[in-house]
């Protein structure tokens, strides 16, 4: 089984949303939108997960125009980011062969770059997602498409990749550069972060590359150091999508309401209610 997890770039527009919603078919499992960052993250998982990331895609190059997009969250494109995840079947167990994820990401840049003429650009175990950013068309050129951004839609960055953690502590009494400094202070091989302004807050919002050694309560106890170190207070935390059974049991429940966690935080749970819902 693939998990695809799609960030779009949209949080604000509910009716819009809800489109993309149906768009994703079955294999659907969690949005979580937020309208600073004015981003989406679809979760999807299940025998059409490419089929229905590719409707899901090519309705949001159809509805968003990235002209008129702004955001606290870097982006390259309306239909952002598209990594392939590969799940076990029996308890989803982990680390899995990245094989069947390598080819998921072939198939989707090449149906998707075709129809919607939008240039694609690849990353995994030999090319990280920073790096795609920071030298897109200028001197690194697409993968598969256009040599050029779609006029509306940008680019896209398809990934295939081991199980990610997307989370993000959000904080205040500081500002932005302490903020930023803090985001420093954690980042390390295997936490990816940075410091963002939302409003009149401000987060710390992290990757965890290699959530196995280096996890959600971790992540958030040096956030909170570093916050009371300085002076600042931290307001709350929050998974960005879900995250594998096995991840989230690693932390203990008395402390899932304080990380911004549930029992509906897990893969395993979402995969129970589409399958009953079915």
């Amino acid at each position: 089984m693939l998990e695809c997890v799609m960030n779009i770039s949209e949080g604000r527009d509910q009716q819009l949303l809800s489109q993309l919603r149906v768009s994703a078919g079955s294999s659907l499992l969690d949005v979580h939108s937020d309208e600073f960052h004015h981003r989406s993250v679809f979760t999807l998982a299940g025998a059409d997960v490419i089929d229905d990331a590719l409707s899901l895609a090519g309705m949001a190059v159809e509805l968003i125009d990235l002209n008129r997009h702004s955001g606290v969250h870097p982006r390259l494109g309306v239909v952002d980011v598209v990594p392939f995840v590969p799940l076990g079947v029996e308890g989803l167990h982990y680390p899995l062969e990245l094989d069947e994820a390598v080819a998921a990401r072939q198939t989707f840049g090449e149906l998707f770059s075709k129809r919607f003429e939008v240039p694609c650009f690849f990353y995994g175990s030999t090319r990280s997602l920073p790096e795609v950013r920071r030298t897109a068309f200028d001197p690194l050129k697409p993968d598969l498409g256009p040599q050029l951004p779609h006029p509306t839609a940008g680019a896209c960055c398809v990934g295939a990749r081991g199980v990610l953690v997307a989370y993000n502590v959000n904080i205040s009494a500081v500002d932005l550069t302490t903020t930023r400094s803090i985001a420093m202070a954690v980042r390390s091989e295997q936490v990816r972060s940075l410091g963002l302004a939302l409003g009149e807050a401000f987060q710390v919002s992290c990757n965890l590359i290699d959530p196995w050694s280096s996890g959600i309560e971790a992540a958030y106890d040096s956030i909170a150091s570093e916050v009371n170190r300085r002076g600042g207070t931290v307001l709350n935390a929050e998974l960005v999508g879900l995250v594998p059974e096995a991840i989230l049991h690693r932390v203990h429940r008395s402390r899932w309401t304080t990380l911004g966690l549930t029992d509906r935080s897990s893969i395993e749970s979402r995969l129970g209610s589409s399958s009953n819902e079915n």
